[in-house]
């Protein structure tokens, strides 16, 4: 009996035992059906790769300076009787615009003149003389010489008292004054700035490798963050003749002939030099590349080789996977990148999903809307000169 006990119970230890061993099996190949399994299709926004007209762009920064720009001040030391203008007030050339006090400069003046009209009597007086020997030649050029000295006396006395008052040196916007009837001014002492604003220019610099591509009379996009996405047309004027040492960069200016009120001197310029006529370029959307080590990519939309004719899904969309294609890109600008080399115009390239993909994945695509095919101008054009 004891035989047959140990063979029951070997039976059972077997068969569970082959229970166990099925279960495991079953298992493993749920796992390998699973892992073999095709994966659905990764959902990803794409857009067209297209040609449009591109003009090469040079990216620079400057400032915005007035044709004609100065701080007004005084040159000699006095009391402020007279101020004759107000602060943001247009103003004319030789418009007089302040007075110091000038009784004594005046006062001087006045006796050197008189001194003046003796020594030209007397002059004229020795003139006479001398025609007759009453006099000395000597004694004439001694009358000659004082009359020249007060003449030079009286000029002198005139520019002291031209100092003593200020008037517009040209014709331009005055700035906010600095100083008030009464006040004792040192010499030096800033009244105001005066700013003609009827013509501006840019000073920017560009690097010297750059240097090359600048020509007298190209054209310049102005733009500045008090009016965004509207830009000027300003021209090269001037270009200067040496490079910096120390940055290694030149130092270039455009004129904008007729500029718009909102313009002021001083403001951050952003600029944007056009350096050819516009060609037609095969261009992207930025958001399509990618970057690696390797250098940048993009994921083109395609058919699977292998396919015979066109396969599709089972909700009838077709298979279609993912090429990693390295790609050469130029400049950049506007949202928009302008391909070398590596895409032809008309494919279909990933624009968001990219962080999901690998090379041959299925893909179900849905079109972006947000990159349409051809962008319109990013800013619009206020003056074109």
């Amino acid at each position: 009996m004891p035989g047959r006990r140990m063979i029951t119970m070997l039976s059972i230890v077997l068969l569970v035992v082959l229970m166990l061993a099925g279960y495991k099996a079953l298992w493993v190949y749920q796992q390998l059906q699973i892992l073999h399994a095709p994966k659905p299709p990764v959902s990803v926004a794409v857009s067209s790769v297209f040609e449009k007209r591109w003009q090469r762009q040079l990216p620079a920064a400057g400032t915005v300076k007035a044709a004609q720009g100065i701080d007004l001040s005084v040159q000699v030391p006095g009391v402020v009787t007279q101020l004759l203008f107000e602060s943001g007030q247009a103003v004319e050339a030789g418009q007089l615009l302040l007075q110091l006090e000038h009784q004594t400069e005046q006062a001087e003046l006045d006796m050197a003149q008189a001194d003046q009209s003796l020594a030209r009597q007397n002059l004229a007086r020795g003139k006479e003389l001398v025609a007759i020997n009453a006099i000395s030649r000597g004694e004439y050029d001694r009358l000659s010489a004082e009359f020249k000295r007060h003449n030079a006396i009286v000029a002198q006395r005139h520019e002291a008292l031209k100092k003593k008052h200020i008037v517009a040196p040209f014709s331009g916007t005055i700035g906010i004054r600095q100083v008030d009837r009464g006040d004792f001014l040192q010499s030096g002492t800033v009244i105001a700035s005066l700013q003609d604003t009827s013509s501006l220019f840019v000073d920017f610099y560009v690097p010297e490798q750059a240097a090359q591509l600048i020509r007298i009379g190209q054209s310049v996009q102005v733009g500045v963050s008090a009016r965004p996405d509207v830009f000027s047309i300003a021209n090269v004027s001037a270009i200067n003749p040496i490079v910096d040492d120390s940055t290694r960069n030149v130092l270039v200016r455009a004129t904008l002939a007729n500029p718009p009120e909102s313009l002021l001197p001083g403001m951050f310029a952003d600029l944007r030099i056009l350096l050819a006529d516009p060609a037609l370029r095969t261009v992207i959307p930025e958001s399509a590349i990618t970057f690696s080590p390797y250098g940048q990519y993009v994921y083109v939309v395609t058919q699977p080789d292998d396919s015979e004719g066109q396969a599709l899904h089972e909700d009838g969309t077709p298979v279609l996977i993912v090429e990693r294609r390295l790609v050469q890109t130029g400049e950049r600008r506007d949202g928009l990148v302008v391909v070398e080399q590596g895409l032809h115009q008309g494919e279909q390239i990933v624009t968001a999903g990219q962080n999901k993909l690998e090379h041959g994945t299925s893909v179900r695509i849905s079109i972006d809307r947000t990159q349409p095919g051809d962008r319109p101008l990013p800013a619009r054009r206020e003056h074109q000169e």
